[in-house]
């Protein structure tokens, strides 16, 4: 059965950045999907659909390492 987890990431301005975020959290294993709805300027909502539940610290941390953080 598939997971979503829905997240708020702040800082988001346009697409390279969407694609760090996605890059990140691809690369969790169990993630099958990420989709982020991009608000410029503003925090931006992102779904994580995924094999299992997600360690909430294990998503903030690759956030983090795009470069962003999750609200």
């Amino acid at each position: 059965m598939n997971t979503q987890t829905e997240i708020t990431v702040a800082g988001m301005t346009c697409g390279h950045c969407t694609a760090a975020v996605s890059q990140e959290l691809s690369a969790l294993p169990g993630v099958m999907a990420v989709a982020v709805d991009l608000h410029p300027g503003e925090d931006s909502p992102v779904t994580i659909t995924s094999e299992s539940p997600l360690d909430p610290a294990v998503v903030a941390d690759a956030v983090a390492e795009a470069g962003y953080s999750v609200r």
